[in-house]
């Protein structure tokens, strides 16, 4: 045998973990080149006399290692290159426990004459870690500009000294191209909630959102110290220019970058279909009144009501024929068309691409009672379900930053970092067993607590839908000059499917009466926390009636 050769210690001291932040995320493939337009993807974006730009490299000014979400700290940083002629408007900071993937706009005039910004009077320090007994890297100072009269300011300066900044370190904004913010995600500090006293780093967005609404992201944060102090503002697009808005050739090339993948669980009975195939398979329009009598539905609904108010006049329904409707119900899965509606958001700085599939039949609710899992019968069923997924997009260079996933009446915004990702950039989604709302993660997400809810089962099957293979799209008001129009189904703004009444109670018995007895308290339970659109049967709305139609997505 030859001598053992014992390992050097090093090999067994423990390595320190990587912290999610020191890895800098990027998309799995590059952004593409899109094709020539005005203004989208050009870097910078012009709000009317305040050209912008987006800075996503950084120089660390300090970081925590404990505090903030999971515990894991946050960084601070500075803009590592601010372009010639450019001034930064505050530095950046993100929580440790994900990739870093941030990013803070950059401002010049467009005119030098024009005054849109100038130099703070003087700096305000909001806190320090001098004292504080963290385990930090250096030690971080936190200033709050301080504006001139007529002016504002967007984001806090950090230091590793004690020694004010300069004043040509950052400049304040004329207030007339300012909005109001408001908090975000929370980013470090010692409580997440608003009302508790002492220092916190909050993320910040303009305080009113929509299609319509001019503000604009700065990406900064802002720093509270015992409580609501420090208000921040964003900027403003004042003259709502739209020119950094892709153009209809750069909207295809942008959805097939990005279209998602939509898996089916390995049990779904009901698919989406297209609009036309649930008119043309024998879908009815029904009217007040004329109950007996119900009208069929011309190609892409031609004679449905357009406009008014879902005044419960109208509503579609499923034919009497019971092959006719089981047949219906199921949907067609390889007919299935995704629906697409382009908005400007955050003064024209992004994108929305709002995805919308259409499904016949929305199958019945299943609950979870502690060990036990149940169809809770009718309960849950209606006649057509829209869902949707939204993309949101940088108008600075075309990038994925965001989706957000429609759960039921709300949802979130997942960003790309926490995306699951197939054949390059295009995201993973799941639309959930029956009631097909959309999650980023296979597997159960309850509604509910304590083991106890209403089941939101996705996985992966062999039905998936690749919506860059089939799509239309149908709505964006700034594309209309290019041809878009609205098909007469979108302006139907009446039910889609019959609101049906039946005897809920009775439905619950028969559910109650097959589980053991135990379990019966659970179930009670249960039932009077079930949201609102689980109990009846009621046909939704279309797409046009969402408050996300012209406004943003609710969380």
């Amino acid at each position: 045998m030859g001598n053992f050769v014992s390992a050097p210690a090093f090999i067994f001291k423990k390595q320190k973990k990587r912290l999610p932040i020191e890895t800098t995320f990027a998309l799995p493939s590059p952004i593409p080149t899109w094709s020539s337009g005005e203004g989208f993807a050009s870097g910078t974006i012009d709000l009317g006399g305040l050209q912008v730009c987006q800075l996503t490299t950084f120089n660390k000014i300090w970081a925590s290692h404990e505090g903030g979400p999971d515990n894991l700290g946050a960084t601070i940083y500075e803009p590592s290159s601010v372009p010639e002629g450019f001034t930064m408007l505050g530095c950046y900071g993100q929580a440790n426990n994900e990739s870093l993937f941030g990013f803070v706009l950059a401002a010049k005039e467009t005119d030098p004459e024009s005054d849109i910004l100038k130099m703070p009077t003087d700096y305000k320090l909001v806190w320090s870690s001098e004292t504080s007994k963290l385990k930090q890297d250096g030690v971080a100072y936190v200033w709050l500009p301080m504006p001139p009269d007529g002016y504002k300011t967007a984001g806090h300066v950090v230091t590793s000294s004690s020694d004010k900044p300069s004043l040509e370190k950052i400049r304040c904004v004329r207030a007339d191209f300012t909005v109001d913010s408001e908090t975000e995600d929370w980013i470090w500090g010692q409580a997440k909630d608003l009302n508790v006293n002492g220092f916190n780093l909050y993320a910040m967005r303009p305080k009113e959102r929509g299609a319509q609404a001019l503000g604009v992201s700065v990406g900064t944060f802002v720093a509270q110290n015992g409580g609501g102090d420090g208000s921040l503002c964003c900027l403003k697009n004042v003259e709502a220019n739209l020119s950094a808005m892709p153009n209809l050739n750069q909207v295809r090339e942008v959805f097939q970058a990005y279209s998602p993948y939509v898996y089916f669980h390995p049990d779904e009975k009901y698919f989406p279909s297209t609009v036309n195939w649930y008119f043309q398979n024998g879908a009815l329009l029904f009217s007040k009144g004329n109950e007996s009598s119900p009208t069929p539905i011309e190609p892409m609904g031609a004679n449905l009501p357009q406009g008014g108010s879902n005044d419960g006049t109208f509503w579609l329904g499923l034919p009497n024929d019971k092959n006719a409707s089981d047949k219906i119900k199921k949907g067609d899965l390889q007919d299935a068309m995704a629906y697409l509606h382009i908005k400007p958001m955050f003064g024209a700085s992004y994108t929305d691409i709002a995805i919308w599939l259409f499904y016949p039949f929305n199958g019945p609710a299943r609950a979870k009672i502690e060990i036990i899992n149940i169809s809770l019968g009718k309960i849950g069923e209606h006649v057509s379900d829209w869902e949707h997924v939204t993309l949101r997009i940088s108008n600075f260079n075309g990038e994925l930053r965001s989706v957000y996933f429609s759960e039921h009446s709300k949802g979130q915004w997942v960003s790309a970092p926490h995306l699951e990702f197939e054949n390059g950039n295009k995201p993973v989604t799941y639309s959930s067993l029956n009631g097909h709302a959309f999650y980023p993660k296979p597997g159960l997400v309850l509604q509910g607590s304590g083991g106890i809810g209403i089941r939101n089962d996705t996985a992966k099957s062999k039905n998936v839908m690749v919506t860059g293979n089939r799509f239309s799209i149908v709505a964006g008001d700034y594309l209309k000059s290019s041809g878009i129009v609205e098909p007469p189904w979108l302006n139907y703004l009446r039910k889609w499917g019959p609101n049906i009444t039946y005897d809920i109670a009775e439905e619950l018995k028969k559910v109650e009466k097959v589980l053991p007895g135990f379990l019966k308290k659970a179930f009670i339970k249960l039932v009077k926390n079930l949201p609102s659109e689980v109990l009846g049967e009621d046909g939704p709305t279309g797409p046009k009636v969402k408050t996300n139609w012209t406004g943003d997505e609710s969380v």
